[in-house]
């Protein structure tokens, strides 16, 4: 038989289990009511308007082409997209505001591969992790670029550039939109596969490049193909090939640098769509559905392509992450070998 003294021996007295017990249902509680907030503001989404950094000049390319397509992905959204440029360090300022921002999908960053494939290695120092920072959702669309030279220079073709080149060492010079940037780079990866050399003259943007290689100054440039091929129209440039991995609509007799004998050559802008690491997978699907619909969109296509830009090959999220990766490596082997840097 159990004696009394036994009994409460072997039981926690009231006054120690109700405490315990009160503690463990408010903690459950509370957890219970952090996890349900995401849960029930990602089903909501968006019911404000959503803050669209572009962490460029406005009135540029990537500026005008984000405002096109954000303009048709706030009507499937049925909500307002309001466009943010967060300019200045080569698109990382604006870059490593929205890394900072909360994961709530209301702030979202519209930008290039200059950002996120190209200015990890080109910078000894990043305010961001483009792999770790960031919630990549959608591939939006490619420019490509062509070459175009002063009709000085005695080449009629990719080839014919690189004989005389060879032919003439130190002779020719080329422009770019300022170190480090996709100009800059995509010249040099030109030069390096052809095993080439020119000098290398640094812009603040293309516009007066143009300029100076019509009065002669400037021999070679690789420019956006929209505002490139009204001078070779004319007469005053020649163009030689396009960048891209295919022959560009607004240039279908330009033949590329594969076709021209540069196997595997490449130098394309990608544009995209991220968001603060962290995102829940609701909002991130629901924003990637919008703007992936947009480019879809044919009214937005026509004028994507006057404006040099052409779809994905692939619009699905691992492809994209797969492309920002591949571009990432590419861009760091030339980096490394050339030693160009930006402080």
């Amino acid at each position: 038989m159990t004696t009394p003294s036994n009994t409460a021996s072997t039981a926690h007295p009231p006054s120690i289990r109700r405490p315990w017990r009160r503690l463990a249902q408010t903690l459950l509680g509370a957890i219970l009511a952090v996890s349900s907030v995401p849960a029930a503001h990602a089903s909501d989404w968006p019911d404000r308007p959503i803050r669209l950094i572009v962490p460029f000049p406005t009135g540029g390319a990537t500026d005008v082409i984000s405002r096109l397509i954000a303009e048709s992905a706030a009507k499937a959204m049925n909500t307002n997209i309001i466009v943010d440029n967060r300019t200045g360090a080569g698109g990382t300022i604006g870059s490593a505001e929205v890394a900072r921002s909360k994961p709530d999908g209301y702030t979202l960053l519209f930008t290039t591969s200059s950002t996120h494939a190209i200015a990890p290695h080109l910078y000894k120092s990043l305010p961001y992790d483009a792999d770790k920072d960031f919630t990549p959702i959608a591939h939006l669309g490619d420019a490509a670029s062509v070459l175009l030279v002063n009709p000085s220079v005695p080449a009629q073709t990719l080839p014919e550039l690189i004989e005389y080149t060879r032919a003439h060492p130190d002779e020719l010079n080329y422009a770019s939109s300022g170190n480090g940037t996709i100009v800059h780079l995509g010249t040099e990866a030109f030069l390096n596969q052809a095993d080439i050399v020119m000098s290398h003259v640094p812009y603040r943007g293309t516009g007066q490049a143009i300029n100076d290689m019509l009065g002669g100054s400037i021999h070679v440039l690789l420019d956006a193909i929209p505002t490139g091929m009204p001078y070779v129209n004319s007469g005053q440039l020649r163009a030689l090939a396009v960048t891209g991995p295919r022959r560009s609509p607004l240039a279908p007799d330009l033949p590329t640098f594969q076709e021209s004998g540069l196997p595997g050559y490449e130098s394309v802008t990608w544009f995209g769509l991220y968001a603060p690491a962290g995102l829940p997978d609701e909002i991130r699907d629901k924003a990637y559905e919008a703007f992936t619909h947009a480019i879809q969109d044919p009214n937005v296509r026509s004028r994507l392509q006057a404006l040099g830009v052409d779809l994905p090959r692939s619009t699905s999220r691992e492809a994209f992450v797969a492309l920002v990766r591949e571009d990432s490596a590419r861009w760091q082997g030339l980096i490394q070998l050339t030693g160009i840097q930006i402080q």
